[in-house]
């Protein structure tokens, strides 16, 4: 019988589809990918093309070229030009579209994703998120920075060279803050972190838990909204990326790594989203937030009832998800 699950830390209800399931190795991809050469001259992305962007912001540089580079987007959704300006009229809010649009281009490689680099190759890549984070977050326009990625088509990605893409707001999201809300009336009423609890439950059963390191554990949630979606969250409690010491922050780059390298090999490198979920910097050390890595396969479509109810259908099992990529072998 299907069953609908609840989610503590968004507070929303998801249905477990058990009759609709399928069996985890139905969700792999059906079509060959095409194949891409290790450099496309026509890609803005790619070494010695630099000039199709604009200037770096950033860069990790090696003897011959860079290793990561960092440039505004040149189709950014935001101006880094301009005063934040807050316009009220009657029940309408406007505010100024300022704020940062960067792209982190994360390998010279046009034929690599993140699951086919080596655990330094994502150091390197994590540390520019750190960077990126701290640098955008001392804007005094800005109130959240929000670091995410798009693999592949059915995940909104237009261009294929490895990157990810950072956008700094001169607002908190909705959904953010109501995270931060949901979580802060957990901690206020039960005295402590909903996260870590959530993170002690799921290591006490095991089921749900494919991946763990010495700082990190993924895990596909009990309420998983989408099939094979999971999150990676920091044992230490900590709100916000920030926080991180070098050594979590290699450590971090260890498991993301290879648990997209799971996805790559299991399910024949689907399309899938990412996206870091911290609390903005001036709420570091906040007793009540717990930031965290959500990943999103793209294996399902959204349709009507999703969009009219705001519930989702899933239709895999969460901890049948879970042993298989437990199985999945990686280096």
């Amino acid at each position: 019988m299907p069953e609908l699950r609840y989610n503590v830390i968004t507070r929303e209800w998801v249905i477990i589809a058990t009759e609709r399931a399928k069996r985890p190795d139905q969700f792999k991809r059906k079509e060959a990918k095409k194949a891409l050469p290790a450099h496309d001259p026509k890609c803005p992305f790619c070494p010695g093309n630099e000039a199709m962007t604009p200037p770096a912001t950033f860069t990790i540089p090696d003897p011959n070229n860079w290793n990561v580079r960092v440039a505004p987007n040149k189709f950014s959704a935001l101006s880094r030009e301009g005063e934040r300006k807050r316009t009220v009229k009657g029940i309408r809010r406007t505010v100024t579209g300022v704020g940062i649009h960067e792209v982190i281009v994360e390998t010279r490689a046009h034929n690599l994703t993140t699951a086919l680099l080596t655990d330094r190759d994502v150091e390197l890549v994590v540390d520019t998120y750190i960077d990126r984070f701290k640098a955008a977050s001392s804007d005094p326009r800005v109130e959240q920075v929000t670091i995410f990625k798009n693999h592949g088509d059915a995940a909104g990605t237009s261009l294929e060279h490895p990157h990810s893409q950072l956008i700094a707001t001169p607002i908190v999201t909705s959904q953010l803050r109501e995270r931060l809300s949901n979580a802060q009336a957990h901690y206020d009423e039960f005295a402590e972190c909903i996260f870590c609890r959530v993170l002690q439950m799921e290591l006490q059963d095991g089921v749900r838990v494919f991946l763990e390191t010495e700082h990190f554990v993924a895990f596909v949630p009990y309420a998983a909204f989408t099939p094979f979606s999971f999150t990676i969250l920091p044992k230490r409690h900590m709100p916000c990326i920030a926080e991180l010491t070098d050594a979590e922050a290699a450590d971090l780059a260890r498991i993301l790594r290879r648990a997209l390298a799971k996805l790559h090999r299991g399910l024949d490198d689907p399309d899938f989203n990412y996206v870091i979920r911290t609390a903005p910097l001036e709420l570091y050390g906040v007793k009540y937030y717990h930031w965290y890595v959500s990943v999103i396969p793209r294996l399902t479509k959204m349709a009507g009832f999703e969009l009219g109810s705001g519930m989702f259908i899933n239709v895999a099992l969460p901890e049948e998800n879970a042993a298989f990529l437990r199985d999945v072998k990686v280096d």
